[in-house]
């Protein structure tokens, strides 16, 4: 109840300013809070499905010892056939963990799929895939044509629905980037939680 006894419109009624999922979530207390955690849910589902088909697709091509996560390391290093630094690697991924994407990088070195080039100074070691990291790349491809992009081209409006998801989680990420940045002027919340 309100101070004036009017009941909270509940989530869900359109008294409250529209309709937005009944999730008793303690992060959704307004329509713009549930439909974001919504959203992060969903990404978060999404997530452990991509990371499970991965696994999957790596036994179907013989790498069961490479993580989901190394194999998108060599799809960057493999990216425009130019060998690639570590730092460039990350900042392709988002990924500020420099030290698990050089250990990253040192596995598929000494699995024979990537490999040290210098660059044309000379001074720095950049990864390139090898031979056999590019016919890994090109097997993982030819099995997301064959089990997904398959699926996904019976969607309707297929390629405008992803292209659009894709700009969206695009902005969301600098979204929650600056929010990451700007937390870190922010004094901690004094909460019976750290006793």
């Amino acid at each position: 109840m309100t101070k004036d006894s009017t009941p909270e419109p509940l989530a869900g009624d359109a008294s409250a300013g529209g309709m937005f999922p009944a999730t008793g979530w303690h992060l959704s207390k307004t329509p713009l809070e549930a439909a974001t955690t919504e959203l992060e849910w969903a990404l978060l589902r999404w997530r452990e499905a991509f990371t499970r088909y991965n696994l999957h697709a790596l036994n179907m091509i013989g790498l069961p010892e490479v993580s989901p996560a190394e194999m998108l390391i060599l799809h960057i290093i493999r990216l425009h056939d130019r060998p690639k630094s570590a730092t460039m690697i990350a900042n392709l991924l988002n990924r500020d963990d420099i030290q698990n994407v050089q250990y990253s990088l040192r596995k598929l070195v000494s699995m024979g799929l990537a490999e040290k080039v210098r660059d044309k100074a000379g001074k720095y070691n950049n990864l390139a895939a090898t031979a056999r990291g590019r016919q890994a790349c090109d097997d993982m491809a030819a099995i997301r044509t064959q089990l997904l992009i398959a699926d996904v081209a019976q969607l309707d409006n297929g390629e405008e629905l992803l292209l659009q998801a894709a700009r969206t989680v695009s902005m969301l990420t600098g979204l929650y980037d600056s929010a990451g940045r700007t937390s870190t002027g922010y004094t901690i919340i004094e909460s019976p939680v750290k006793s």
